[in-house]
């Protein structure tokens, strides 16, 4: 997949961790993109690492909105911390 298709499931996969994830976020679109993109690389290649699941299946994307979640839980508890 390419940068384009990266950052289209990035913001996908970011959009539906912060309406998952219970609480106020205020961040913009671009920081969605950033914590999607991340979530998506680290549950694709730890789950893969792992041996969780091969690259392409449906565990796939639902380990992303998961690893994305907990971005948005540490980004959220790192931002709370500046106020």
């Amino acid at each position: 997949m390419g940068i384009i298709g990266t950052i289209i499931i990035g913001l996908i996969v970011g959009l539906i961790a912060r309406f998952l994830k219970p609480g106020n976020d205020s961040m913009g679109w671009i920081m969605t993109i950033l914590l999607g993109i991340g979530g998506s690389l680290l549950a694709s290649y730890g789950g893969q690492a792992l041996g969780l699941y091969e690259a392409g299946e449906g565990a796939g994307f639902i380990g992303a909105v998961i690893g994305a979640i907990i971005l948005l839980v540490i980004y959220g508890m790192v931002t709370s911390r500046k106020h």
